[in-house]
């Protein structure tokens, strides 16, 4: 099995896993709002069903994907939220609809493709591992949004290997992002799998490191956890600010989360 094909089925099966979570929901619940501000769990889906569907053009009509990229570029700041707010408004049981089919139109669009096939995508290119590594990302991110809406706490799974990778990969993204130069040197990044083990990053002997529990790690690189609620820790100046600004997502700096107040999140995974 190539790279490509082990991201797929992990894609898969994440999306899966969320489609367990919301495909049973009342329509009335959709509406509950969610901790990405201004966001219910409708705008979460809404957006996944968005950017899968920009995913799916970038792969099968380059054309058309070029276009959604000059009106992303005409409002930088807004065509996300847009986006989720378009899709938001359809009923629920359509949104769901929507959003299992074009997954699924996505998936069978990549598995056609040769692991080698670069992608067009926001300000870069993508091969076909890395386009299905940033949906399964994406789709693991904002479904933890939704099950922190519905009281959910979910196990991790290894396939947060391809989140915490996509973190310590977008380093120097996090600084350009916020007009920063990044650091010369590699950092070292050991976490702790679900299930045992260590996920490595880096080399050994690398000054700045970070280490911790990879399920507080990829929280804090999706912005999905404050620092102050997951194990996770630097050793050197260069580090410590780059858990600060850390971001596994394309697009302008996020705003993160509030602490808890509770600490040591993961603790409780």
């Amino acid at each position: 099995m190539s790279d490509a094909d082990a991201v797929l089925a992990d894609l898969k099966a994440e999306g899966d896993a969320l489609d367990a979570l919301v495909g049973g929901l009342a329509p009335g619940r959709w509406a509950e709002p969610t901790p990405a501000a201004g966001w219910t769990i409708a705008h979460q889906i809404g957006h996944l069903a968005w950017t899968d569907r920009q995913a799916l053009l970038s792969a099968t009509d380059p054309g058309a994907f070029q276009e959604a990229v000059q009106r992303a570029l005409a409002a930088p700041e807004t065509f996300v939220d847009e986006g989720a707010e378009a899709a938001a408004q359809a009923p629920p049981a359509e949104l769901l609809t929507r959003w299992r089919a074009g997954r699924d139109e996505l998936y069978e669009a990549l598995a056609t493709r040769t692991t080698g096939d670069k992608m067009p995508w926001f300000a870069t290119s993508m091969s076909t591992a890395s386009m299905a590594t940033g949906r399964l990302m994406e789709t693991w991110a904002h479904g933890q949004d939704i099950a922190d809406t519905l009281g959910v706490a979910r196990e991790p799974t290894a396939r947060l290997r391809h989140v915490a990778r996509i973190g310590v990969r977008a380093r120097n993204f996090a600084y350009a992002a916020r007009g920063l130069t990044p650091p010369a040197e590699e950092f070292r990044v050991e976490l702790r799998a679900p299930g045992g083990g260590t996920w490595t990053y880096g080399p050994q002997d690398a000054a700045q490191r970070v280490t911790g529990d990879a399920l507080g790690f990829c929280l804090l690189v999706t912005q999905r956890a404050h620092r102050d609620d997951v194990d996770v820790r630097a050793e050197g100046a260069d580090a410590e600010h780059w858990l600060g600004i850390a971001q596994a997502f394309a697009g302008p700096p996020g705003k993160g989360r509030e602490p808890s107040g509770r600490g040591g999140r993961e603790s409780a995974r």
